[in-house]
């Protein structure tokens, strides 16, 4: 048995990056930055950063190119993948990335910049996050108690 699942939460580093292939489907490059904190040994806070790479597919790539900008939260489960390629001198170059399944976006719904386009037509086969409803709210003054209960029970 084997598992390949990552787990990330972190704030993403630049705009994303995408790009619209042949045949329609678009892939998306997102930098996310997550950090720990630690106290070290003098009992100093420390903060460790690490970047990483997430390549977001059709669905998720229009999610990241109509809502995620330098800065948003975000969510992401996927896998690890490493490819590898040779440079311009010769050399074997190996970059470690991940592959998103599920991308969501956290923090209030003002941190992200208005949609450039309308909303991606939501697809069950892909897990792209639900849309959040508001609850409307209720002016307080517009309340009147007349004495009659309203319960079903």
């Amino acid at each position: 048995m084997a598992l390949n699942k990552v787990l990330l939460i972190g704030n993403v580093g630049k705009d994303p990056e995408i790009r619209h292939l042949q045949g329609g489907a678009s892939v998306a490059t997102i930098t996310l930055a997550t950090s720990e904190r630690y106290k070290d040994r003098n009992g100093e806070t420390r903060e460790l950063t690490e970047w990483h790479t997430i390549n977001a597919w059709r669905q998720l790539a229009d999610l990241a190119e109509n809502y995620i900008r330098k800065g948003s939260q975000i969510y992401v489960e996927g896998r690890i993948r490493t490819r590898s390629w040779d440079d311009q001198n010769g050399q074997k170059r190996y970059a470690t990335e991940i592959q998103a399944d599920v991308i969501q976006l956290l923090g209030r719904r003002n941190d992200s910049p208005a949609p450039q386009q309308p909303a991606p037509a939501q697809n069950q086969g892909y897990n792209a996050p639900a849309q959040q409803q508001s609850t409307p709210m209720v002016n307080p003054a517009d309340l009147t108690d007349d004495g009659t209960d309203d319960l079903p029970f």
